[in-house]
């Protein structure tokens, strides 16, 4: 198990960090979100001990200790993948990802270098020299290096953000797949609320430097605590309640998301189409109500100053509120 205690830490007088504490069992997958800047890649180098911190870290019964402590940082049960790989250039893909596995057992030494290409999809590609790959096949070498030697708790910034999107959801569910087969705690640091929503079995946000919020991911996404958290996970609307109904007078606000408000043939919230933008299956379909902005999701294209009427499940204001 992993425990942060009171981790924190700063480049300058400004902390990144604060008082970071949490839990991570064995087998478990946490995302870390938050906008850019807010301390994301910091955490993880804390973790890996690159940086030196006041607070605590534990791995079991074992304190992970930073540069201060270590000339040589990092453990051998941890692996950290950075946005610059570090990949051998001159070398093979295959035997990039080798690299640190031991030459006593040659035969089982090649058999893993198989799988690792099976799981990140590179296998055509084994013999080809790293610095003739793209970024995003580098990036799933760095990976499959990352896992060579069967890492306890896996350390990923970013791990997914050179690879074409076509190929990243299939990468994302092998990688995630492999991982909990092997009980492998995972800690990703991320832009894309795939990575947070989809996979990860908490999640906690950043923000000035503190936990801003932790829970479950399915928690944060239906009942986010306020329009930040809302909007990292995507477009967002935060309306006020005197704006969805006419007895309301009251300066309250609700956090809705475009799909929750839905198109109807009569009601009292009245909007104007402002803008209609294709998402594929859907349409984000910018309007005005009352003079404020709000999107909400339809099936089809709007023309622009279509007067609409639009309906939100009571219930579901009434569970965001509490």
């Amino acid at each position: 198990m992993l425990k942060l205690k009171n981790v924190s830490f700063a480049y300058a007088e400004e902390p990144v960090l604060k008082n970071i504490s949490f839990k991570l069992e064995k087998g478990e997958n946490l995302s870390v979100i938050g906008e850019s800047g807010c301390g994301k890649s910091t955490l993880l180098k804390l973790i890996y001990g690159l940086l030196h911190t006041e607070g605590n870290i534990f791995w079991g019964e074992k304190e992970l200790l930073g540069p201060n402590f270590n000339l040589v940082p990092g453990e051998p049960f941890i692996k950290y993948l950075a946005q610059d790989f570090d990949l051998m250039l001159p070398l093979s893909v295959a035997d990039n990802i080798g690299k640190h596995l031991s030459n006593q057992y040659p035969q089982k030494k090649k058999n893993r270098i198989k799988e690792l290409l099976e799981v990140v999809e590179l296998t055509e590609l084994a013999d080809k020299k790293a610095k003739l790959l793209s970024g995003g096949q580098q990036q799933r070498v760095a990976l499959a290096r990352a896992l060579a030697n069967e890492p306890e708790l896996l350390l990923l910034d970013e791990p997914f953000s050179h690879i074409d999107h076509f190929r990243k959801n299939n990468l994302r569910r092998k990688l995630f797949a492999y991982l909990k087969e092997n009980n492998i705690a995972c800690i990703v640091a991320t832009h894309d609320s795939t990575d947070a929503l989809s996979f990860a079995d908490k999640t906690i946000v950043l923000k000035n430097a503190k936990i801003y919020a932790e829970n479950s991911p399915e928690e944060l996404y239906q009942n986010p605590p306020n329009k930040y958290v809302a909007s990292l996970f995507g477009d967002v609307n935060e309306i006020m309640l005197k704006d969805l109904f006419e007895a309301e007078s009251s300066r309250k606000k609700v956090i809705l998301y475009p799909e929750e408000i839905k198109l109807t043939q009569k009601s009292g919230i009245k909007a104007t189409v402002k803008k209609s933008w294709f998402k594929g299956e859907t349409w984000l379909i910018e309007a005005d109500l009352n003079g404020k902005t709000i999107y909400f999701n339809h099936s089809k294209v709007l023309k622009k100053g279509k007067k609409v009427n639009l309906k939100v499940s009571e219930k579901l204001i009434e569970s965001r509120l509490k």
